[in-house]
């Protein structure tokens, strides 16, 4: 099974694509430009990620639940992302997958509070990788993906990391 792996963002949207075997088969950033207007921002994300789509073609997308934000204007912002995300997925008859961000910790390292080095650090061990490229938004999006193919899992759902 391919997996993409996206972590929303309006600025800057990571990408992965994995295999339920975990083997990666390539991974980035969207980034889109602040002095373009918003609709050109979320039309840049849609053809990027569609383009992807067409490259990789994953049998599903797990995509990071967007969670509290103080900024309002942020967070409407990256909702929108989040919207042409899930748009573009269904377009193209992907199944898509939420995860929040404690799940998505709590799957990889078995502690939900993990900080950010700690689930790097069991990245790089899951994915086999000396470094992860480029930057959080992508290694965030390879947890996002390694976290869906753990929470398929039916010992990883028994031991409670995908709560």
């Amino acid at each position: 099974m391919i997996i993409l792996g996206i972590d929303p963002g309006y600025d800057i949207l990571g990408w992965s694509v994995i295999n339920d075997k975990f083997k990666v088969f390539n991974y980035g950033i969207i980034k889109t430009s602040p002095s373009d207007p918003v609709e050109a921002r979320l039309l840049n994300i849609h053809r990027s990620l569609d383009a992807i789509i067409d490259e990789y073609r994953p049998d599903c997308a797990s995509v990071e639940k967007l969670f509290f934000q103080k900024n309002s204007k942020t967070v409407m912002n990256v909702a929108a992302a989040i919207g042409v995300v899930m748009l573009t997925l269904k377009l193209k008859e992907i199944p898509f997958f939420e995860y929040t961000p404690t799940q998505i910790k709590n799957s990889i390292t078995g502690f939900g509070k993990a900080e950010k080095g700690q689930v790097e650090f069991m990245i790089k061990k899951i994915l086999n990788l000396d470094e992860i490229k480029g930057p959080d938004d992508a290694a965030d999006a390879l947890s996002i993906a390694v976290c869906h193919s753990l929470c398929r899992k039916p010992e990883a759902r028994a031991a409670g990391f995908c709560k």
